[in-house]
């Protein structure tokens, strides 16, 4: 038999409830007890006929089926999507972390964007006002904590949610000066592991060395004044 709902449950409790109404309106109106009687069996004549026709109808029910159906597959068709979204944020969220964006732009076709001095293609040649190389050591001017050049860009390169945030409408000028990518020193304790900043923003320190998980992949010894970058570094920075 089929389960009847809360919906179902009031609307005969309603009905139900019609009954005694009736009564005491008939009572009120001074009608005499066969006409209450008579009243009184086209009510429940009437009701029951409004509820066999809502809730015991093969009709009705295979109705409601159909309307469940429907709103089981939008609801699964929601969770699709949204499961989409949330793919498509955290993968442009690891994108961004690792250096690169994807763009659609047609299709089947997408463009890269490099990010943060993580750009593969070979820098060369070296423009003359890029004052520094990777493998050098350096100090943060003003937070004080040091590390390791691994990259750099002949200006920022970041999203622009990231551009915007960092520079306000006072420092719009520094997005297009050159920006270095930097290992931070462990041993400064700083809490961030790398950093994205402007070339003004940081000084050359010499027999200083650099404590970081990431050391050996980029670097393969230090020569006392920088540090000697792995064959696939040297390949991106040859003039470095």
């Amino acid at each position: 038999m089929p389960h009847i709902n809360a919906a179902a449950a009031l609307q005969i409790c309603v009905l139900l409830s019609a009954l005694p109404a009736q009564y005491f309106i008939s009572q009120w109106y001074g009608t005499d007890s066969a006409q209450r009687i008579q009243i009184t069996e086209r009510l429940i004549i009437a009701s029951w006929s409004s509820f066999t026709k809502s809730h015991l109808s093969l009709d009705a029910w295979t109705d409601r089926l159909k309307l469940w159906l429907s709103k089981t597959r939008q609801g699964e068709g929601c969770k699709t999507e949204r499961g989409k979204v949330v793919n498509t944020i955290k993968e442009e969220g690891e994108n961004w972390y690792h250096g690169e964006k994807k763009t659609k732009i047609g299709d089947n076709e997408a463009e890269t964007h490099s990010y943060f001095a993580e750009s593969t293609h070979v820098h060369s040649p070296k423009p003359e006002y890029i004052q520094f190389s990777v493998g050098q050591v350096i100090v943060h001017k003003r937070f004080g904590y040091s590390g390791v050049i691994v990259g750099w860009d002949v200006k920022a390169q970041a999203p622009e949610e990231w551009l915007q945030h960092n520079y306000p409408p006072a420092k719009q000028d520094l997005k297009d000066t050159p920006h270095y990518r930097i290992l931070i020193n462990k041993a400064n304790g700083f809490g961030k592991s790398t950093a994205y900043i402007p070339e003004e923003e940081i000084t050359i320190i010499m027999g200083l060395e650099v404590h970081h998980p990431d050391m050996k992949a980029y670097f393969s010894g230090y020569d006392g004044s920088k540090y000697i970058m792995q064959p696939w570094l040297k390949k991106i920075y040859p003039h470095d």
